[in-house]
């Protein structure tokens, strides 16, 4: 074959490879909007992404999972799924092509194939009513929140964003907070529409009427005079921390849950996925989500402690700066934060050391590898509790503009690891958005105690 040959084989097979992601991105969309049922790539969501992510999505997963996932199974396997009658659910497309490809010999047909391993789903009796969520603050976190529950409405919505409490309500702060929502420096602009109501104090976010109400303490706020009922509020403003002063949101009609975005004083610090499964949900109503930190550590540490034990451990974080560090040198109440946020990465100080211990309370002595220690990463980013946490990065060059966005809370970077001569010492690095991957870690948390779960197959 000659050169010219070959050129013309290999981008007619790519320009068949689009037109299959072209099917597959249509499907997602039917299955999400017309039935409720989700569609990811081995965690990756397929929702609003373009055809060359879908196209990198795949060649991720393939590399990652070792095994030929190919565009052509994963959209024939949607079309398939859409034909099925299923609930309301979260399905990895991608486990299920590589399962697909694995056994397809032991299956009559696809449908056949998914008949098995969807059985629960099919024909379910799931009736679920969305919770009403309300954002007590509206700040980087809240806003963040609030993209997320808008871009979840619809058939199999699980929280519906209500209201959004601040402290003081009039034309120019609701033009405001509706221009932050729809522009955002460092997560680009919100895909939707984002339109201020100030004659009804309201913002109309993709369709939706979300109620902006002014208080000044939570108990202030009767929110059932704005239809609003058994609401779960998620406070995003730093403010109320300890268990005596988030209990004052339950005092306000309509609500009836607390979850505070930050690390809690008297209460659980919970990290989804590791120990969410151990609160009592119905005889608890204040919740913490514990720190971005906490989030993005944990998940390495428990693989770690399961594995291997960790007998001694150094923590050590650089994190992006926030509000709270000063634009120029001034004062400050902590030690260096003082110093001009845009010119210096600073030491500070950090309680995720001691929240872990409480996330993990069993924090053998054996000998490993950093080939060892990946492949126990890697399969832990597929297989178990942490697939939602924990994304196994594959890529020598990762950087910190490269995980912006990312849904992980923990970003594993494979390339970096190192391990000592005698395979006692490792060190590991976790990158993590501790804006946006920290968001999903609070939404995943919000659904699981507000019991709206959709089924899953992951």
């Amino acid at each position: 074959m000659s050169t010219a040959q070959g050129y013309v084989q290999e981008l007619n097979e790519y320009v068949k490879k689009e037109r299959a992601a072209v099917k597959l991105n249509s499907k997602c969309g039917q299955l999400l909007y017309d039935k409720g049922i989700e569609l990811v790539l081995f965690r990756n969501h397929l929702i609003n992404t373009t055809i060359s992510e879908i196209m990198n999505l795949h060649e991720y997963a393939g590399n990652v999972v070792k095994k030929p996932i190919d565009v052509y199974t994963t959209s024939e396997l949607a079309e398939k799924i859409l034909g099925m009658d299923i609930a309301p659910s979260k399905i990895d497309i991608g486990k299920l092509a590589d399962e697909w490809l694995t056994e397809k010999d032991n299956f009559s047909s696809m449908e056949d194939f998914l008949g098995n391993k969807l059985s629960d789903m099919v024909s379910a009796d799931f009736d679920m009513e969305p919770r009403d969520v309300v954002l007590f603050g509206f700040g980087r976190i809240g806003r963040l929140a609030a993209r997320e529950l808008i871009k979840q409405a619809g058939k199999g919505q699980q929280l519906r964003l209500r209201a959004i409490v601040i402290r003081t309500v009039n034309a120019d702060q609701i033009v405001k907070r509706a221009a932050l929502l729809k522009n955002d420096s460092v997560h680009g602009a919100f895909s939707g529409t984002v339109i201020p109501d100030t004659d009804n104090n309201a913002i109309i976010i993709n369709g939706q009427n979300v109620k902006i109400i002014e208080a000044k303490t939570p108990e202030d706020v009767d929110y059932t005079s704005y239809g609003i009922n058994n609401a779960l509020i998620i406070d995003n403003t730093g403010v109320y921390k300890d268990k005596e002063a988030l209990g004052r949101h339950l005092q306000a009609k309509g609500a009836s849950k607390v979850l505070l975005t930050a690390p809690g004083s008297g209460i659980e610090n919970i990290v989804y996925g590791i120990n969410h499964k151990d609160l009592d949900i119905d005889g608890q109503d204040i919740f913490s989500a514990a720190s971005c930190t906490t989030n993005a550590i944990s998940p390495v540490l428990k693989v770690m402690e399961d594995t291997y034990g960790v007998v001694k451990g150094h923590i050590e974080t650089v994190h992006a700066y926030t509000n709270d560090q000063n634009l120029l040198d001034n004062m400050h109440k902590k030690p260096r934060r003082g110093r001009s946020a845009a010119i210096n990465m600073v030491i500070t100080s950090t309680g995720a050391g001691k929240a872990v211990t409480k996330v993990i309370p069993s924090l053998e002595n054996k000998a490993t590898s950093v080939e060892e220690i990946n492949d126990k990463m890697r399969d832990a980013a597929l297989n178990g509790d942490l697939v939602n946490q924990i994304h196994y990065s594959l890529d020598p060059e990762l950087v910190s503009n490269d995980i912006i966005g990312n849904v992980c809370c923990s970003v594993f970077d494979s390339h970096a690891t190192i391990v000592s001569n005698d395979g006692k010492n490792v060190v590991l690095y976790a990158w993590y958005d501790n804006e946006f991957g920290y968001t999903k870690q609070v939404i995943r948390l919000a659904k699981y105690i507000a019991k709206v779960r959709r089924l899953i197959y992951y």
